[in-house]
């Protein structure tokens, strides 16, 4: 009886003590967002590595900011990450397949079928719009580009080496990506160039930039969409309609409309939204 007993309350302890550690999940929670928009999972993923940069670091995520350039009028960048040698801008893709692509190239491919924008280029207009925002040169901006493990890179060697100012990685290897350019950049610069209330003023000034309105945000999505174009055999440019879900007719972002598109083997060539992409999964 008293051998079942201690072993209730051991198990009770035990049981006590995790529930007693909320703060540190909070603490842990800071910057980071909910997977509740495009890239659900590839996002959250994201902001789990970004959690591991060092304390006098900063990150932002999903951020919506002015671009005039833009068909839009906005730009909406996946991540920020703000520290004392350099400010990475993040783009992420969330695909499966080879991927083919140069720094100089206007289109990247999905296993040679599935055509994109070079997301260098893409985030080359995402860092004019930073810069909009906060001064920063550019010899202080490093480009970064994600992509999930489910992809194979067949790029150029340079896009993989840590010197570059434009660098092509795994979502899985973002955080030691990061960690050997700032160690690279220390033996370069010797002192930081900028200092934690530079990084603090920064952060303020892009958090109070940020668009949070929601009507703003499905906005720039349906503009995006209604102004896309794609290239027909003959290549006459044509605009596309809004692309739904298959299942339940829901408009699906583009970013989720690609990772359709680049999985055919998966999808058969149709376009589901998150939750009938599980769907589809499981019944296969």
């Amino acid at each position: 009886m008293f051998t079942k007993f201690f072993k209730k309350n051991k198990v009770k302890k035990t049981f006590d003590t995790k529930k007693t550690t909320p703060q540190s999940n909070q603490v842990q929670n800071i910057n980071k967002v909910k997977p509740t928009r495009i890239g659900d999972i590839g996002e959250y993923k994201i902001n789990i590595q970004l959690d591991q940069i060092p304390k006098d670091c900063r990150y932002l995520s999903d951020i919506l900011v002015p671009n005039s350039k833009s068909k839009s009028g906005y730009s909406q960048i996946d991540h920020v990450v703000l520290t004392p040698y350099a400010v990475f801008v993040i783009e992420t893709k969330n695909y499966q397949g080879t991927i083919y692509g140069g720094k100089d190239r206007k289109t990247w491919s999905v296993n040679g079928k599935f055509n994109m924008l070079n997301p260098f280029h893409q985030n080359y207009g995402h860092i004019s719009a930073l810069k909009a925002i906060v001064p920063i040169e550019n010899t202080n901006i490093v480009s970064m580009v994600s992509f999930t493990k489910r992809c194979t890179f067949k790029v150029d060697l340079e896009l993989r080496k840590i010197q570059s100012k434009n660098l092509i990685v795994y979502d899985i290897e973002l955080f030691e990506f990061i960690n050997r350019k700032l160690n690279v950049l220390k033996l370069q610069n010797g002192s930081p160039v900028y200092s934690e209330n530079d990084i603090v003023q920064m952060y303020q000034k892009v958090e109070r930039a940020n668009i949070r309105d929601s009507e703003v945000r499905e906005r720039h999505v349906r503009l995006l969409k209604s102004n896309a174009t794609k290239e027909t055999s003959n290549g006459v440019q044509k605009k596309t309609s809004l692309d739904k879900c298959k299942v339940c007719g829901t408009v699906v972002p583009l970013k989720v409309k690609e990772y359709c598109l680049s999985n055919n083997k998966r999808f058969k060539g149709e376009i589901y939204c998150f939750e009938h992409q599980k769907i589809v999964v499981n019944k296969g």
